[in-house]
């Protein structure tokens, strides 16, 4: 038996010339994920991120606080869904079928909260046979993809092992639903949801995996708590 973490960065810097960093909260929030899994005791073998700013960031600050270095390996098949070229190409079908999507767009995406209305109408399209962009990836590439990734590490790092990924909602929500043997369109369900810095946890043996928890962030709220700071945060 071996244990699989999977990690989501810490808070981007949503509305910033350059999303793809952690904000000061997003940092705060990998170096306390970092102090949880040294005060748990939990030493992982080996690192895993996608090839993302945020995940790099939130790998580095929290694999600082590991009692012994972590070989840290790149793998940008456990990058985000790709949002941009999906609003940039599916925007414009899903706001035709779809008024309320349209007056958001015209509005203008400035708010968190507008973009992730957007971003979950684009992503329902996106997993549907209904999407056949060829300008984007697609659905089956990137589950496809995720799925691969998460074999290979089973493969390379074999049984009795600890492992991290740090990546991002969507791979998450992803991987989420394949162990459970769910189709993609249920794959937004766990996306939605998903906390800066959560834990989920899976257990496998051999070629099987199984889900022992998801999106835990309680020692976000609990840390921050003692130390007088709001960590817990979706976006």
């Amino acid at each position: 038996m071996a244990t699989l973490y999977l990690f989501r960065h810490g808070q981007a810097s949503f509305g910033a010339d350059d999303y793809d960093k952690l904000s000061e909260l997003g940092c705060r929030q990998a170096e306390v994920l970092g102090h949880y899994l040294r005060d748990q005791g939990i030493q992982l073998d080996a690192a895993y991120s996608g090839g993302l700013l945020r995940q790099r960031e939130t790998a580095a600050l929290a694999l600082a606080s590991q009692p012994r270095e972590v070989p840290h390996h790149i793998d940008q098949r456990f990058d985000e869904v790709r949002n941009d070229e999906q609003i940039k190409h599916l925007v414009p079908v899903v706001a035709t079928a779809n008024p309320q999507i349209k007056a958001l767009v015209d509005k203008g995406l400035s708010s968190s909260k507008d973009y992730q209305k957007v971003i979950e109408a684009v992503f329902t399209h996106w997993v549907s046979p209904a999407c056949d962009e060829p300008r984007i990836q697609s659905w089956a590439e990137y589950s496809g993809a995720v799925h691969a990734a998460l074999r290979d590490i089973m493969a390379a790092q074999g049984s009795g092992k600890t492992v991290g990924v740090f990546t991002s909602g969507g791979t998450i929500a992803t991987i989420v639903s394949q162990v459970l043997g769910l189709s993609g369109e249920h794959a937004y369900k766990f996306y939605e949801p998903i906390f800066n810095c959560s834990v989920t946890q899976l257990f496998y043996s051999g070629d099987k995996v199984s889900l022992s928890y998801f999106n835990d962030r309680s020692f976000l709220q609990v840390l921050g708590g003692q130390a007088g700071e709001q960590l817990v945060s979706y976006r």
